[in-house]
């Protein structure tokens, strides 16, 4: 059997050397055809402990909502922020992450004095995270704030595609793909070609063989 990942342990260390305040920030969406990008910032009481609390991706749907509730309610603190798919298109992606991130961390009731965030780019061509930070690569199976932001971000998106969008455009079926680029997602802009929420950015060679 495998040996428990403690998410704890980047924030214990530091902690330890000092860090009090300490937020977790991480975002999803970042691969979709459709829809904004979300970005999560959490920030835990001390060695909070959430039963289940892992990397958004590798939990199912059902278990990410029930987490949701639980880390929203345990939380000192949290925001979620996004930018849509029309800025991602007139800027590009990686700037419309690092946006995103830095207006979840602004968005914060209590300033942190270093955030935590997944991955291992902090600046786009037009955005960057300009909180004092630390770069966590596969930080949302590392870190309790980055697991709970990721959480966080990812259940935003989904209910905001499932919701609000499949509502405004119900014949794209977002609520089954959430605007992934999935065989369902592509008949569907067959049949009916782009909507406003696409990014068209991600769309160049579809709309290439369809002109």
């Amino acid at each position: 059997m495998a040996e428990k990942t403690d998410l704890w342990q980047i924030e214990r260390e530091l902690m330890e050397r000092g860090a009090e305040i300490l937020c977790g920030c991480d975002e999803a969406g970042a691969g979709p055809l459709a829809g904004p990008v979300y970005a999560a910032a959490v920030i835990l009481p001390p060695y909070c402990q959430i039963e289940g609390l892992n990397d958004s991706k590798k939990l199912t749907e059902r278990k990410r909502e029930t987490l949701y509730d639980v880390i929203t309610q345990k939380a000192v603190c949290w925001a979620v922020a996004r930018v849509e798919a029309a800025e991602i298109d007139a800027t590009d992606i990686l700037s419309a992450r690092m946006k995103a991130m830095q207006q979840a961390i602004d968005g914060l009731a209590i300033r942190p004095e270093l955030a935590l965030v997944d991955g291992n780019r902090d600046k786009g061509r037009c955005a960057a995270i300009t909180t004092p930070h630390k770069l966590v690569v596969g930080g949302d199976g590392k870190s309790a704030s980055i697991a709970a932001a990721s959480i966080l971000a990812k259940v935003s998106r989904d209910r905001f595609m499932a919701g609000e969008l499949e509502a405004l455009y119900p014949q794209y079926q977002f609520a089954k793909h959430k605007g992934y680029g999935t065989k369902l997602h592509y008949e569907m802009l067959d049949a009916y070609g782009f909507c406003p929420e696409h990014r068209k950015s991600f769309l160049k060679k579809w709309e290439e063989k369809h002109t």
